[in-house]
């Protein structure tokens, strides 16, 4: 539609002004026909009139409409569980039923796609062809996932097969879900005669020549009144046996192993149990137990320049550790006592303004003791610039800014899982010294400054110093709000706070033989579905960082078998990824080359069997109804396929119709110079022709 903001009456007056100078051009006798005169001045009117019109801000309006079907979504838990305890009857019927459902969908105007647990990139799933092999159930991610992918669009609603059962992630009947949730529940509700390691309880180091336990925790079912045999074992050889009566009114036991630690080194422990006879299954019979044996405990030094709310989390976070003996020291309340040795220290607003703590400053320093500061209002940022930390801070006054903490997804020497970051996003927020911040050569951020909702990549954790002395700087004297409210939030599990402050502690302590090439693990543990990562550190000859280094490595498992990798430290921290590997103990070899001279590393990674689908057999159809009934559905079973289909098509779910107006001003299209140039191109050329210009 073609319209402008004047009244349509002036028009009339730019085909006046076209007429009027088409007659002033050519009412004059011409010395060609009159019919080409008449034709020259229609030419001239058509110009000057259209010329005259595009003053008036002409523009063009252009509606389109969009029409977007329903779409429904078919999210199958593709888990192990649901094959291994579905009847394979029901199971065709509950895969060949959302089949004929999409089908009849489709015919009805519906899009249908399907989504699972473990989606396969560029190719869409079919339900008849769906493979249930995922490790893990996470139905909560499901759920959320599909609601982030169709936000904005027309979503009619969710039809959701599962057996119910979820072993990751948070239950999604905790969760608030926008679109109808149709439930098909499969699996087996009737509990299968089964025994079951359902976990073990045990601390992941231990010291040499102590004893330490490992709790083992037995499900049952079916076996109420007997008994079962459970061994602890290490390679092929029993170290413990032991009968464990399962008493009659209840589902699960614990029995204790007492184990004496052996020489340091990581040791892999099964308990297992001896399977029975008529048992449905014995994949969920034994479990793995990696245990690392050290000399002894870590020493830790918590100083500050003053008593603080800081002091008493990190205390707290300290000592939830065994492995660690924790001394406190004040200066002018709790002198540290004369000769007294540690291996790392933890040094709060110190250096401290008035040189408060100076003497203690000097024996960690003398001692070359790796440390953490953490900065505060009582910090002398002066005297801190000049301790070699790798860390240069230019206060801007007493200004400070409001952050929480955000990990730096470069920083390979420890990794943080999705449950810290998320944890780490609700922490309220905490002051920091406002200026500018500079970090030295070979120092890194684990963690940058979120200010409000705005990502910043200015550090709020870093680690620099020397490899004969590392340090790290915590730009915070808040921390101790993020303990407490975590463990509001969380029944008193600060956990990951804490795994913050120990892995801090855990890195401090590490590479203090100046080792020229360093590879580490980037976890404790992994699990058999994750991708097993090597972080790796390189240094010339006085110690300084060198990056894009050739770095072979030989890896062997417990059978000897090796396998060969060749890889680059990158400056961007990104780990050598060897992919899944099976349950096991590895042992590594790596070796480089730095500055003509060659250099070796060697360690073991742990990696655990996680058979998470096997454990529980009896499905949970009560989560599902729950979720169907949230959400205004309700629960359907594999033979009701048809009845939900009848129901989907009653709920007369509609086209969503969206319409789009366009305003587009004439004079910018330039198609329309073009023309205008070609009109009085002809008429210049046929007058100039014809005998006049």
């Amino acid at each position: 539609m073609l319209t402008t903001h004047y009244s349509s009456w002036f028009i009339l007056l730019c085909l006046a002004a076209g007429a009027g100078y088409a007659a002033l051009q050519y009412s004059a006798k011409a010395p060609w026909s009159k019919q080409l005169n008449y034709a020259l001045a229609a030419l001239r009117f058509a110009v000057v009139s259209f010329l005259c019109y595009l003053l008036l801000a002409p523009f063009i309006r252009s509606s389109t409409t969009r029409t977007e079907q329903p779409t429904l979504v078919l999210a199958v838990d593709n888990s192990q569980s649901v094959e291994l305890f579905t009847p394979k009857m029901v199971l065709s019927q509950a895969t060949t039923g959302l089949t004929r459902l999409a089908e009849t969908l489709r015919g009805r105007g519906f899009t249908v796609e399907t989504r699972t647990l473990t989606p396969t990139p560029g190719r869409p799933a079919r339900p008849d062809s769906l493979r249930f092999g995922a490790a893990t159930t996470d139905l909560d991610q499901l759920l959320s996932g599909t609601r982030e992918a169709y936000d904005g669009r027309n979503l009619a609603g969710v039809v959701l097969l599962s057996d119910g059962l979820v072993n990751q992630g948070r239950s999604p009947a905790y969760a608030e879900f926008n679109f109808p949730i149709y439930s098909v529940a499969v699996g087996d509700t009737v509990a299968k005669r089964d025994l079951r390691l359902s976990g073990l309880t045990y601390n992941r180091v231990a010291f040499s020549g102590n004893k330490f336990p490992i709790e083992a925790e037995l499900g049952f079912e079916g076996y109420a009144g007997g008994a079962a045999t459970v061994e602890l074992r290490e390679g092929s050889r029993v170290l413990d046996s032991r009968r464990v009566a399962l008493p009659a009114g209840r589902r699960r036991v614990r029995t204790t192993f007492q184990i004496t630690a052996p020489a340091p080194g990581k040791r892999r422990y099964e308990v297992r149990i001896t399977p029975q006879a008529g048992e449905f299954t014995a994949l969920n019979n034994q479990r793995t137990a990696f245990v690392e044996i050290v000399k002894g405990k870590l020493r830790v030094l918590l100083a500050g320049a003053a008593p603080h709310p800081d002091l008493k989390a990190l205390r707290a976070a300290i000592l939830a550790n065994d492995n660690f003996d924790l001394t406190l020291a004040l200066p002018g309340v709790t002198p540290l006592r004369a000769g007294a040795d540690f291996d790392v220290a933890i040094l709060h607003q110190l250096p401290a303004q008035g040189g408060l703590g100076n003497e203690l400053l000097a024996q960690v320093k003398a001692r070359r003791t790796p440390a953490l500061y953490i900065i505060g209002a009582q910090s002398d940022l002066g005297a801190y610039n000049q301790l070699g930390s790798g860390l240069t801070i230019q206060p801007r006054g007493a200004q400070t800014d409001e952050v929480t903490p955000l990990p730096n997804p470069g920083f390979a020497r420890f990794a943080t899982d999705e449950e810290s970051a998320r944890r780490f996003g609700q922490y309220p927020p905490a002051p920091v010294p406002f200026g500018d911040l500079r970090l030295g050569a070979g120092t890194e951020a684990a963690l940058w400054q979120r200010v409000g909702r705005l990502a910043t990549q200015k550090p709020l954790l870093v680690f620099g110093g020397s490899p004969d002395r590392r340090q790290a700087t915590l730009l915070t004297d808040g921390s101790w709000q993020w303990r407490l409210s975590e463990a509001v939030e969380h029944d008193d599990k600060p956990e990951a706070y804490d795994r913050l402050i120990i892995r801090t502690l855990q890195l401090l302590t590490q590479n203090a033989n100046k080792k020229r090439l360093d590879v580490y693990p980037t976890q404790d543990a992994f699990g058999t579905q994750d991708d097993v990562t090597l972080g790796a550190e390189t240094y010339n000859a006085v110690f300084e960082r060198l990056y894009n280094q050739k770095i072979d490595l030989l890896l062997t498992d417990e059978k000897k078998q090796t396998r060969r990798f060749s890889f680059a430290n990158a400056e961007d921290g990104s780990p050598l990824r060897l992919g899944p590997l099976p349950a096991g103990l590895y042992r590594y070899q790596a070796r480089a080359t730095l500055g003509g001279q060659a250099q070796q590393d060697a360690g073991e990674l742990l990696v655990q069997s996680q058979p998470l689908e096997a454990l529980e057999s009896k499905a949970d159809h009560n989560v599902l109804a729950q979720l169907s009934r949230r959400s205004g559905s309700r629960l359907y079973y594999p033979a009701q396929l048809d009845k939900l289909t009848q129901d989907i098509i009653k709920a007369n779910y509609k086209p969503v119709i969206t319409a789009e107006d366009d305003l587009k001003d004439l004079i910018n299209l330039k198609w329309i110079f073009f023309v205008i140039l070609a009109f009085l191109t002809v008429e210049w050329a046929v007058r100039k022709y014809s005998g006049s210009v």
